[in-house]
């Protein structure tokens, strides 16, 4: 058997005839083929068994500050003994979780208790405090893993501070990276604890989008949510609601994005106004050229300047001037002349 199991090659070799080939056969292929499918079907049946093993339906918690927070998780099976094997994880954002708490003991009763009562275990954190708030995650032992619920977060308190900011991001027109999805993202800047973001489409709230967090040198948080939704989604019109909750008081700050259409060129409302102003700019430059060249065509005639009136010894000259209208005779000149004599 320690031969066998040695991983060396075992070959039959079978000859038909004088030509000097023949036929070779290795055991050790097959029995490797053989482990590697039994391994696939072990891990395939305990991927099986562990998956929803344990669940937790508060994916958020808001409690009050010195208020006792209860995070419950179910099991698909009864925890033994009271729970013995779980354990209750926390995880603070940028760390690692950190073990809080066996159920199997009785240390730090006082701040943390862990309750089992058949499929459900709780958790129950008094006198809750802001450094409480973060993830925490139910955990047991199956076979030989460490199986870990979906998480809830725990809100302690109030996360708003005064630098505290809400931004939507949405593609531009002419910065879809996908033909097919648009993305959109969601962004709470300079809280102190975790926050509850949700999205909805025009009143339709929609799952939960992929969360990612930063830390700030002055140690508060950043958090960006993202979704992607279809291309005809978002280029229909709907508003896009980012929907983010502080505390426990139940408002919110709200932020919508919506798709505008991009105009065909960034000049073309320039266009218009341009060409109206051009066009009659090029009239007016015509009538001016038409009234100085061809003044007569317009109906008008050149008005002739009378000579000054001259008034010599009393005697007062005036030179009158009628212009005649008709165009197909000469112009004809009257004078009239008076006299008069000093009294």
């Amino acid at each position: 058997m320690d031969t066998w199991t040695s991983g060396k090659n075992f070959t039959c070799e079978v000859k038909f005839n004088s030509s000097g080939n023949s036929v070779k056969k290795s055991t050790r292929i097959l029995f490797v083929t053989i482990m590697l499918f039994a391994k696939y079907l072990l891990l395939s049946f305990m991927v099986e068994q562990v998956q929803g093993y344990l669940h937790q339906f508060q994916p958020f918690l808001f409690v009050n500050i010195n208020d006792t927070a209860k995070i419950q998780c179910s099991s698909k099976k009864q925890f033994l003994a009271g729970g013995i094997t779980a354990q209750w994880y926390r995880r603070w954002e940028g760390e690692a979780p950190m073990l809080i708490k066996r159920c199997s003991d009785n240390q730090n009763v006082n701040k943390v208790a862990c309750i089992s009562e058949g499929h459900n275990l709780t958790l129950e954190i008094y006198n809750a405090q802001r450094n409480d708030s973060g993830v925490y995650y139910c955990t047991d032992s199956y076979i030989s893993f460490l199986t870990f619920g979906n998480g809830s977060t725990l809100i302690v308190g109030d996360s708003y501070t005064t630098s505290s900011w809400v931004l939507p991001l949405a593609p531009s027109p002419h910065g879809l990276l996908s033909p097919g999805t648009a993305d959109l993202a969601c962004v709470v800047h300079g809280v102190s604890n975790p926050v509850q973001i949700s999205w909805s489409i025009s009143g339709d709230l929609q799952e939960q989008g992929l969360l990612r967090s930063l830390k700030a040198k002055d140690g508060s948080l950043v958090f960006i949510n993202h979704i992607s939704v279809p291309m005809a989604t978002w280029t229909s019109g709907k508003n896009f609601t980012c929907d983010v909750k502080f505390n426990s008081s139940g408002k919110s700050v709200k932020k919508i994005a919506r798709y505008i259409e991009a105009p065909a060129s960034e000049c073309s409302h320039y266009i218009v106004p341009l060409a109206a102003g051009a066009g009659l700019l090029l009239l007016l430059v015509s009538l001016s050229l038409i009234w100085t060249l061809c003044p007569s065509t317009l109906g008008f005639q050149p008005r002739i300047s009378a000579p000054p009136q001259e008034q010599q010894g009393g005697i007062l000259y005036a030179h009158l001037d009628f212009d005649s209208r008709n165009r197909n005779r000469r112009t004809m000149q009257r004078s009239a002349r008076g006299k008069r004599v000093k009294p």
